[in-house]
């Protein structure tokens, strides 16, 4: 067994239950018509939480709080427009005073609906968000949404569900290779490896990461790697990918999220020359948007008789948008509308055939989970390789399994679980990924764990890595002992000669609070606090962009981004900065009460995300009184004390 291999069958969690005694309903499915009703049961609810969820929102009126959710953006103008690809249209929307749009999470790729924000009852057009800037935001759509000025809401993703619920009767009646992995996956069938070969390494691994590409290699059905933060998961499966080229196999590479398949991305394009990204892409390096199925496809030579077309396209609409008068005026429209959209069929018709050429010479596809089954048609992958693989629910990861010959995981089950709107759903078993249930039923068997990190310093490593890897994290020489004070500018002060910082607000009356017309928590004297620290931080030189500060709370969030006039300076909930780091991190934990009552915090899978975004300097702002009446955090305490990390806020001038 290699260095770093755990088995956690019946690993104790943080939380002190046993894996083995956790069961959902769908491991009471015995047959595979139950296992896929019983996801399907899971995705209708799931569905229903989301729709109700859009429903309240639009029944808000009140501006200033429908926005405050984050999933809404009104009184949006109508900027400029364009044809994208396929024919889409592509709508630049933005505030009328031109102030910067609010925070919100129009992702690109996320789902939304444009509609008339003067008409309550306007059903909308559905649309998906291309491209979003601090002033802006586009959206790309089918049809041309009426109204004068508009209000975009993210919107329950049915396009998607339908792909979902279309892979999964693909899987319940699959025969043949593909009966053998769904089998192997649902547990019904044994693993299977091969005897690992000898590799020659592209990329310089160090002896955890080699065995894990080794195993990967040596899978005949499935395998995980199993990446702990900082550990370079992502470097370790684009080796695995670059292997499989070599080998002469057509790879599809996928993550749930545009940001995890655009860093795969990343990777992918330095180490071999036909990598092709496909779907919404996400705002992506200069040099790597040569890889983007948009820009290959303009480069066509094809391509030219279709910019003519989409000028065309462009013309009628601009025309379509005068002041038609008289009782004819609707029917001119429609008709110029038409014949833009008969036009866009024809750009459709043409891009289809580039589009396949691109495909086709294409080694390396990377997408998001979330795979446009029409663009992709009935292609088959030798390997799919799902990165964040803890962030997809079951439902959502067989599109991608049922083009798989051989499924490679990789992910961290220790780390945000999938995000999951119905509580019925999410306490069945909706929030356990197919990673984490495999890693819970087959153990070792199946996964290989990465143990050397590269991120943090030793001591912010060490809590996590007790309480949630078996102990057996190891931080690389580079980060072992590395100081804030070490960076170039940096001043030595009690602040940042030292890595880890736990500040007790217990007896200080920090009392969290309700937001006002909200139902999230705010704590506004740790909250002063965050600030005083900050600005401290600050005049030892260190710069905004090199400061995180993490809040598990929205309110919190937005009680200090109102307060901090600092643009580079990054403040977000704990799933904003799943898979980022930054040199120095201050998380501001907000519940403070007399009964002990810690909330969402109960679930230490966030917390420790939170606790291993650090490189060198971790600041944790508590009330001991509240968070020591859970165990974990308990421990979380004890272990600052012992590393002479606790201080009281009555040491602070505030």
């Amino acid at each position: 067994m290699p260095s770093g291999s755990h088995k956690t069958g019946s690993k104790k969690s943080p939380s002190g239950k046993s894996s083995k005694q956790r069961t959902s309903t769908l491991d009471q499915a015995t047959t595979v018509d139950g296992y896929f009703d019983t996801l399907a049961e899971w995705l209708e609810r799931e569905a229903e939480a989301e729709r109700d969820r859009m429903v309240r929102r639009r029944q808000i009126r009140d501006q200033t709080h429908v926005e405050r959710t984050g999933e809404t953006l009104v009184r949006m103008d109508l900027l400029d427009h364009n044809t994208g690809l396929a024919g889409r249209l592509v709508l630049d929307f933005g505030k009328p005073d031109g102030n910067p749009l609010p925070q919100n999470r129009l992702k690109v790729g996320s789902p939304v609906v444009v509609s008339d924000d003067a008409n309550p009852s306007d059903k909308g057009v559905p649309g998906v968000v291309s491209a979003r800037k601090p002033y802006g935001i586009q959206v790309a759509v089918d049809v041309w949404p009426e109204g004068d000025r508009f209000r975009i809401d993210m919107s329950p993703d049915e396009t998607t569900r339908r792909r979902q619920v279309a892979a999964m009767a693909r899987a319940r009646s699959a025969s043949g290779r593909a009966k053998t992995l769904r089998d192997v996956l649902m547990g019904t069938r044994p693993l299977r490896f091969a005897d690992p070969v000898d590799v020659a390494f592209m990329t310089e691994l160090n002896p955890p990461q080699q065995d894990a590409v080794r195993f990967a290699l040596s899978a005949k059905d499935v395998a995980i790697i199993h990446g702990p933060p900082g550990t370079g998961k992502t470097t370790t499966l684009a080796e695995v990918i670059y292997q499989c080229v070599m080998r002469g196999e057509r790879v599809l590479a996928c993550a749930s999220s545009n940001t995890a398949v655009d860093n795969l991305l990343e990777r992918l394009v330095a180490m071999m020359p036909h990598v092709l990204r496909v779907g919404h892409p996400a705002r992506v390096f200069e040099a790597l948007r040569g890889h983007t199925l948009d820009e290959l496809v303009d480069a066509d030579p094809s391509n030219e008789v279709i910019r003519d077309m989409r000028r065309e396209v462009q013309g009628l609409m601009k025309a379509a948008q005068k002041d038609f008068r008289g009782k004819d005026g609707h029917r001119q429209r429609r008709e110029i509308q038409a014949e833009a959209g008969q036009l866009r069929n024809q750009i459709r018709s043409i891009e289809r055939s580039i589009i396949r050429g691109v495909l086709d010479r294409a080694d390396v596809v990377c997408t998001t989970t979330t795979i446009d089954d029409d663009l992709l048609g009935d292609r088959e992958f030798d390997t799919v390789v799902m990165d964040e693989a803890c962030q997809s629910t079951l439902p959502s990861i067989w599109q991608a399994v049922m083009r798989a010959d051989r499924l490679i995981l990789g992910g961290d089950h220790q780390q945000l679980p999938p995000t999951v709107l119905s509580d019925v759903a999410a306490a069945a078993g909706l929030r356990e990924s197919l990673m984490q249930r495999m890693v819970q039923r087959d153990g070792e068997e199946v996964y290989r764990r990465l143990t050397v990190q590269y991120r943090m310093h030793e001591s912010i490593m060490r809590f996590s890595s007790d309480m949630f890897y078996d102990e057996s994290l190891v931080a690389d020489a580079s980060v072992k002992s590395h100081l804030l004070c070490d960076l170039k500018g940096v001043d030595t002060t009690p602040l940042t000669e030292t890595p880890l910082m736990f500040i007790d607000t217990a007896g200080a009356e920090y009392d969290e609070q309700l937001e006002p017309d909200g139902e999230s928590k705010m704590n506004p004297k740790e909250a002063n606090l965050v600030i005083q620290l900050v600005r401290e931080l600050f005049q030892a030189g260190v710069c905004a962009n090199q400061i995180a500060v993490i809040a598990p709370y929205a309110a919190q969030v937005r009680l200090l981004r109102n307060r901090m006039d600092a643009p580079e300076l990054e403040i977000d909930t704990v799933d904003g900065f799943q898979g980022r780091e930054k040199e120095v991190v201050l998380i501001t934990m907000t519940r403070s009460n007399p009964i002990g009552e810690i909330g969402f915090l109960a679930d230490t899978r966030r917390t420790n995300v939170a606790l291993t975004r650090a490189k060198r300097k971790l600041i944790v702002i508590g009330d001991s009184a509240t968070l020591g009446t859970n165990a974990f955090y308990a421990k979380m305490l004890e272990y600052f004390e012992q590393a002479d990390a606790y201080r009281s806020v009555w040491e602070f001038d505030s």
